[in-house]
């Protein structure tokens, strides 16, 4: 029957000194953590997933809602969530209690994939390709006194490991964004994709200012301009911008996405399956983004897990509206900061190799965690 037996999670977290912190035009961090969800079926099969955020969190949502699911099938696990949303209505949708959701939603993907005998990609209908596309995502601000050099630094590392599509992080103040994409376009050169992303630091008015000040270094989208839920400033925004909106990675459930889409906001619609549902949702996304003939491109800065989990569903998903000539590849973000929970989480990691990245044959997710490294960063 393949019931669910039990769920646990775990958190973990790696600290960096505090000179060495990275990040965005809101902050930086020394930190970088998240939730690993076990989820154990009675014919002896464990699955596993990500929860982004606070695990201790999300803990104490599994708590709650733990009883709802043992006992039932992990093929159904899914609609175990809407009785939750329907019986709780007041937890809201917009909580740490997606993020467990979206762990759990994964989890039971690897564990159905490992029943099945099956990679998590042809459980989402069928692998369109055996390798996807990812973009190297630095660029970060960083403790370093002169932010150009730091920037360049950095740019420059990753060129030369083959990559030819890039993120770089603006947001501070528009003439800083075109110093920071002008300087980018010099060590990328003219024909790598140059994404920028400001992190929702800025309203309607500024964020315009900022979209032309970039605009002369050829942006192929920029990424998060306004709050995640400033509905009428995003549709404001993309009737005006100069190039294309991208953003997602803050929303979660089906309801923010489905209203995103509809109201057609943005150009490329970024899901998070660590936060916005796992790949049930994830899956959702891709066909309404298909109907709209909107692009997408999966939002990854987590763990290992949610990489690879990303990886799946883009090799899962269909080149509609194009047929055999793609203007542009769908594209999964690939996190270049220091982080051992990407590079070391995983028994064999997901490297990214001169822009590619190949997909897991081996049942489920097609990944195992490193034990040790497990040990090692599991928060007490």
């Amino acid at each position: 029957m393949s019931l669910i037996r039990d769920i646990r999670i775990i958190g973990l977290e790696i600290a960096m000194p505090d000179d060495k912190a990275y990040g965005m035009a809101r902050g930086l961090t020394a930190r970088r953590g998240g939730g690993i969800v076990y989820l154990e079926t009675d014919d002896g099969i464990t699955g596993i997933g990500e929860a982004w955020g606070p695990s201790k969190v999300a803990a104490a949502y599994l708590e709650i809602v733990k009883p709802y699911f043992i006992g039932t099938s992990v093929f159904a696990q899914r609609g175990v969530q809407q009785r939750i949303f329907a019986k709780h209505y007041h937890f809201g949708t917009q909580n740490q209690m997606i993020a467990l959701f979206s762990g759990i939603d994964i989890a039971a993907y690897d564990a159905m994939g490992k029943l099945l005998n099956q990679p998590v990609c042809n459980l989402l209908g069928g692998r369109q390709r055996d390798s996807v596309p990812v973009y190297a995502s630095g660029g970060y601000f960083t403790r370093d006194a002169d932010q150009p050099a730091a920037l360049a630094r950095q740019l420059e590392a990753l060129a030369g490991r083959g990559f030819t599509a890039y993120k770089i992080k603006i947001g501070r103040n528009p003439a800083d964004d075109a110093v920071r994409a002008r300087l980018a376009r010099e060590i990328i050169g003219p024909d790598a994709l140059l994404t920028v992303d400001s992190n929702g630091n800025y309203t309607v008015d500024q964020v315009l200012r900022s979209m032309h000040a970039v605009a002369p270094y050829d942006i192929g989208w920029y990424e998060e301009p306004l709050a995640p839920q400033d509905w009428k400033g995003y549709a404001e925004l993309r009737a005006r911008a100069p190039m294309p909106v991208a953003t997602g990675e803050a929303l979660y459930e089906a309801f923010d996405f489905k209203r995103l889409i509809d109201g057609r906001m943005v150009d490329v619609v970024q899901p998070d399956l660590a936060l916005c549902g796992g790949l049930s949702v994830a899956r959702f996304v891709g066909e309404l983004c298909a109907a709209e003939h909107l692009r997408v491109s999966p939002h990854v800065w987590g763990t290992a897990i949610g990489l690879a989990a990303a990886v799946h569903w883009v090799a899962s998903l269909p080149d509609y509206p194009h047929a055999e000539n793609v203007p542009n590849p769908t594209l999964v973000e690939y996190d270049t900061g220091e982080n051992l929970l990407r590079d070391g989480l995983l028994a064999s990691p997901l490297a990214a190799r001169r822009g590619w990245i190949d997909v897991p044959t081996g049942p489920g997710l097609g990944v195992e965690l490193d034990p040790g490294v497990v040990e090692r960063c599991t928060v007490r």
